[in-house]
């Protein structure tokens, strides 16, 4: 497979498959391709169906393969950001935040990834529930608005603001951090806890997450009460 990334803010991923390859997508991103291009529906199995929906995919997958010779797929991004290729293998999987997969190579596999902390669970907002990716190919992952990456070493640390974690390593691990003080968590305006990243590994973070840009939108709309 082979592929071009165009078009940002909103990118486009144009992947060129030869006979018999595969794509898959879980949330109907395709929005051109080839007409020997064909596509199943599959769930996966009842298990895997269930932590998909659960970290914020459809329960069903797009199967995607170019058929009696080399074909053409187009899968968009759905808000204004970036499109990012990752290479998955077996001794590599990311977390990645929750809506973030848009397309991968049929090798693959997506999975619900649950904090191991219960306090991340119930106070890391979009921290919570996130997204595995494992097993072998190249996948695409949307990033809300721009991206900046950091590698941590064994750990290091750093703070992020809820929402603002686009990806990381699985050996990473995550936690979090209530605001010290009653007024910086009651009129400081970042919220009451933020999360903790601890490397070693990979870090992608990115500047305008969706609940972000959905606030500051809301803020300036006339109210109609």
């Amino acid at each position: 497979m082979q592929y071009k990334i165009t078009g940002e803010p909103m990118p486009v991923v144009i992947c060129d498959l030869s006979a018999g390859e595969s794509m898959i997508t879980e949330k109907g991103s395709m929005v051109w391709m080839s007409p020997n291009m064909e596509m199943q529906t599959s769930a996966g199995g009842i298990g895997k169906a269930f932590g998909r929906m659960f970290s914020g995919e459809s329960m069903f997958q797009n199967i995607y393969t170019a058929q009696g010779g080399p074909g053409m797929i187009a899968f968009a991004s759905s808000f204004p950001g970036a499109i990012r290729a990752v290479e998955i293998t077996p001794d590599r999987p990311v977390i990645a935040q929750k809506s973030a997969f848009l397309a991968a190579e049929e090798g693959v596999e997506l999975s619900v990834f649950f904090q191991k902390k219960l306090g991340a669970g119930f106070f890391g907002g979009e921290g919570f529930i996130m997204q595995k990716l494992s097993g072998h190919g190249m996948a695409f992952l949307e990033i809300d608005g721009s991206s900046v990456e950091y590698d941590l070493g064994p750990g290091q640390q750093m703070i992020v603001d809820t929402g603002n974690l686009a990806m990381i390593d699985a050996t990473c691990s995550i936690d979090i951090k209530s605001i010290k003080g009653v007024k910086n968590a009651l009129f400081g305006g970042e919220g009451l806890f933020n999360t903790v990243v601890t490397g070693p590994g990979h870090i992608v973070l990115q500047t305008m997450p969706i609940s972000g840009f959905a606030g500051a939108i809301s803020a300036v709309l006339p109210n109609k009460n």
